[in-house]
């Protein structure tokens, strides 16, 4: 018989099982021969892989329980579902917390790997369960992982309300942005179409007036005019363009 690598050495599995099971560990699944059940399962996903950790879960026919990871017994089971409740709080947490529509997206990008892993444990213990009805605590494990999957899927909505109402925000603060930038650029092209002529005028004629300054301590005078015009640009560059609301902050 060839035996598969995933499952070890010291647990005696039925040949059935090492039929079935490769040397990866695929999909979660539940297997049941004879009253022995084998489960694998996912661990919660990691951020950046695509790589699934298999968390392996054997049962006898006498009630004894066998686990790859946590130990052996029940206790084992429930600490792999317990994982996955504090992984949700972590991320409603962050989900409160979260502001612009960018920091959406990457939640949205963590939920929707979790929400499959949750769907299809709930589905291999459920298997489980009509597998071997008489086996009561796969009961509790089944609807634990049903309260999951449902708590995922109500994150997961909350999320994506929370995305759409920051895009929204985020057009409308770009849209009153652009309103603005229009008005400043309408306010310039109304000085500058008052002051052209003006300036058009005085550069081809000359308008040079003598107020006997031209030679008095130079170039004082002529450095504090320059200062003056610098202030009363700066003071004319705050009324034209007015500070713009920040379009990626979100209330």
């Amino acid at each position: 018989m060839t035996r598969s690598k995933l499952l070890p050495t010291v647990w005696d599995i039925p040949a059935y099982f090492h039929g079935r099971v490769g040397d990866r560990p695929g999909r979660q699944r539940a297997m049941i021969d004879n009253g022995h059940l084998l489960l694998i399962l996912h661990q919660p996903p990691s951020k950046n892989s695509r790589v699934r950790e298999p968390h392996l879960f054997y049962r006898k026919p006498d009630g004894s329980w066998h686990s790859t990871a946590d130990g052996s017994g029940l206790a084992a089971l429930s600490k792999h579902l317990e994982r996955f409740d504090r992984l949700i709080e972590t991320l409603e947490l962050q989900e409160d917390q979260a502001k612009t529509a960018n920091e959406y997206m990457i939640l949205i990008e963590e939920m929707l790997p979790l929400k499959r892993l949750l769907a299809n444990l709930h589905n291999t213990l459920d298997e489980a369960r009509k597998g071997l009805p008489q086996v009561r605590e796969l009961i509790n494990f089944r609807d634990h992982a049903y309260e999951l999957t449902r708590s995922a899927d109500l994150l997961y909505e909350a999320i994506q309300a929370g995305a759409e109402l920051a895009q929204t925000r985020h057009a409308e603060a770009q849209a009153k942005h652009a309103q603005a930038l229009s008005q400043s650029a309408h306010r310039l092209n109304l000085l500058v179409a008052f002051f052209f002529p003006l300036a058009t005028m005085a550069t081809v004629f000359g308008m040079n007036l003598e107020f006997g300054l031209e030679r008095f301590s130079a170039p004082l005078p002529f450095l504090f005019v320059c200062s003056v015009g610098f202030v009363l640009g700066v003071m004319l560059l705050g009324l034209i363009f007015k500070r713009p609301e920040d379009p990626d902050r979100i209330n």
